[in-house]
């Protein structure tokens, strides 16, 4: 049995989706076990070409069953919404190939809306939010003010547990925002519009893992966004509002007993970032427009143009050392075929010191770059499937970046295309 973790190293948007797509033929399992639909796994396959928010990224590969764990911040509406489209492209999905977790909680409409009323409090101090409701929920669900959806199973208790929950909202809706508030009504009618939908879904999914690893079922763990978003470990408080790293999956999966063989992480052969906070490798201008046009810079669900700069050696070994890697995944290697030389920021100076050490998220604003480069290659490289067919100075800069991390990269990406990857 190997069971693994396909986890980001940095700020999010490393290429999981395309790898968890790529691995999820050497498992049975493949458990999504944090965050919820406010990033989104970018997949090209046979099927074509996905964005996905919610659904773990093994659901195109048969025989295989994907769940939504109870670390999940299930979004019963764009759940459902997500799935009919996958589902219009010709992939089955059925309640015998996605279990949801009956101890998920359900994000409830409010979540959004109070989403989108801090982020205008806030203004130019906001935390750059997708507004998706994600930190309303998670702050409701450590407060224990959330609905499990195996309550989908239990109407008359679903609908006294709601009422409780709706009177408490409405106070901080009208009381603290000003705005106009839910009815019971309101809640009812969403009830029936997403969640008798996706209550065929809900299932006991801890017995259904405990049972597949006693039966020697491979389990693949599938985390959303990256080390520095998680949020004990990351650039606080611009995080998300769950923690992303591979230790957590085992909590956030429903299996705490399962023991994880296998951490992948995926690091971005430069850097990107969506949202607010600092970014010690950014590039602005036409050297960045010039980058982000490359890479097809955009978020996954906002649309918004990344941040982009030159990959971050100091960032991305705090973010081996933080999700435990035992291999990395490098993705993009052919965005930076144009490149006459290749950009790296391989320390910061902070201070008037240079260091290597990631710094405390209250003086990571002072940090600067000190970048250097090595020579770039200059050809298209995206055909290459073997390591020799590389260029050398392609291996150098991977073998660079390997040698500073301190973790051995055993994939390399050169096109978004599910069979566009080298294996080392």
């Amino acid at each position: 049995m190997s069971n693994c973790a396909i986890v980001g190293i940095n700020w999010g948007d490393e290429g999981k989706g395309r790898m968890v797509d790529l691995i999820t033929r050497d498992h049975d399992v493949v458990v999504r076990y944090q965050g919820g639909g406010n990033a989104g796994h970018t997949i090209i396959n046979e099927y074509g070409k996905f964005a996905l928010h919610l659904l773990p990224s093994g659901i195109f590969t048969k025989g295989v069953v994907n769940i939504l764990g109870n670390g999940v911040a299930l979004d019963p509406e764009n759940l459902w919404k997500e799935i009919e489209e996958v589902r219009a492209r010709g992939v089955s999905i059925t309640p015998e190939n996605l279990m949801i977790s009956d101890r998920a909680s359900l994000l409830l409409p409010w979540h959004r809306e109070l989403d989108g009323l801090e982020e205008a409090r806030l203004a130019d101090k906001k935390y750059g939010s997708t507004r998706q409701g994600i930190a309303p929920f998670y702050s409701d669900k450590y407060s224990k003010k959330t609905v499990l959806a195996g309550e989908l199973n239990y109407p008359d208790h679903l609908k006294a547990h709601l009422a409780d929950l709706l009177e408490y909202k409405n106070l901080t809706l009208k009381n603290v925002y000003g705005a106009e508030g839910y009815t019971m009504a309101q809640l009812e009618e969403w009830l029936r519009d997403y969640g008798e939908k996706i209550k065929p879904f809900v299932k006991d999914t801890g017995e259904f893992l405990k049972k597949s690893s006693a039966a020697g079922k491979k389990i693949l763990f599938e985390a959303q966004l990256g080390a520095l978003r998680d949020l004990d470990y990351g650039i606080v408080p611009y995080t998300t509002s769950s923690n992303t790293i591979a230790a957590f999956a085992p909590v956030g999966s429903g299996f705490p007993g399962v023991k994880i063989d296998k951490v992948i992480g995926v690091v971005k052969a430069y850097s990107s970032c969506v949202g607010e906070g600092p970014f010690t490798c950014e590039w602005f201008g036409d050297e960045a427009e010039k980058l982000r046009e490359a890479g097809d810079e955009y978020g996954a669900k906002t649309g918004r143009p990344r941040r982009v700069g030159p990959i971050d050696i100091v960032a991305t070994r705090y973010g081996v050392e933080t999700q435990g890697a035992t291999v990395i995944a490098l993705t993009k290697l052919d965005v930076l075929s144009y490149m006459d030389e290749i950009p790296i920021t391989a320390q910061y100076e902070l201070f008037g010191e240079k260091i290597d050490r990631f710094p405390f998220p209250a003086i990571l604003p002072e940090a600067k770059p000190v970048n250097i480069t090595m020579p770039g290659w200059k050809r298209d490289i995206s055909g290459c499937r073997k390591w020799e067919d590389l260029p050398i100075e392609a291996r150098n800069y991977v073998e660079y970046i390997e040698r500073e991390i301190g973790c051995r990269i055993g994939y390399v990406s050169v096109g978004p295309e599910r069979e566009s990857i080298i294996l080392r």
